[in-house]
């Protein structure tokens, strides 16, 4: 039975967020073998691929404020500008996919997408479902989007994920980052929890922390809230938060094992 998996590689595992604009090449090009490792072994794995914007985008995106909303000509000029450093970290990403032998292709959310006060509110599909049957990865990524509401923002590949889950029901959806999972006791880091659902929550949700370098879209509490609402909604997928820093790692979640912390419905 084939299953369809959502993977985003995390800003701050490919680039250094706490540096503007700078890429972690080594990181990136054994991430994307551990892909291509587990795809060649893993026929009946079907992959839709994100990655966030990291310290390209954050960086342009915190200067301007674009994540509020998009009105005058200097904001307008950052719109440009965050648009431009998201396509640049993309394009790291292609290459490196590219280098490893991964036939895969870039949708651009920016080109297709129309938000509503920072949500998705149409963006087609079809292209990323053509690539699925064809055999090849597409690949999504933290992007400004046109806002009826707002004139302009900018969309994480969670929120991209939650739209795209109503069309396409992933079994499972995997974020890679720099922590080991969610914490309780953020920033310390002793107290990992091992499954987060929407009952439990309310007892740690005051605890869990932010974000690793600039994050304009939220950082670790808004992605776990994002993707308890969504688990709500399909109680038959799953939410796996762990880290890709340690080699292997990856690789061993999109073969099924359990890392870091799940969410799930119950």
């Amino acid at each position: 039975m084939t299953e369809l998996v959502f993977l985003k590689l995390g800003g701050s595992l490919i680039t250094d967020k706490t540096t503007p604009y700078t890429i972690r090449p080594d990181k990136l090009a054994r991430l994307v073998d551990e892909i291509h490792a587990v795809q060649t072994r893993t026929r009946n794995l079907r992959l839709v691929l994100g990655h966030g914007a990291g310290s390209f985008g954050h960086t342009a995106a915190n200067l301007y404020g674009t994540r509020n909303g998009v009105h005058n000509a200097k904001e307008w000029r950052g719109f440009a500008e965050v648009r431009f450093q998201a396509g640049t970290l993309n394009h790291f990403v292609m290459q490196a996919l590219h280098k490893a032998n991964i036939p895969a292709m870039s949708i651009q959310p920016s080109a297709g997408a129309i938000a509503h006060d920072a949500k998705v509110l149409t963006w087609d599909a079809a292209p990323i479902l053509k690539a699925l049957s064809n055999g090849i990865l597409p690949v999504v990524y933290g992007d400004t989007i046109f806002d009826e509401l707002r004139g302009g923002t900018i969309l994480s590949t969670e929120d991209l994920f939650e739209y795209l889950a109503h069309q396409l029901a992933p079994a499972r959806i995997l974020l890679a980052g720099l922590e080991a999972g969610v914490w309780s006791d953020f920033p310390a880091r002793q107290q990992m929890v091992g499954k987060v659902t929407p009952k439990t929550y309310e007892a740690i949700a005051g605890k869990v922390g932010g974000a690793h370098g600039a994050d304009v879209t939220g950082g670790m509490k808004s992605k776990v809230e994002q993707m308890l609402r969504l688990v709500g909604k399909f109680p038959q997928m799953t939410v796996q938060i762990f880290s890709g820093e340690e080699a292997g790692n990856l690789e061993k979640v999109l073969q099924g094992r359990q890392l870091g912390t799940l969410i799930a419905s119950d």
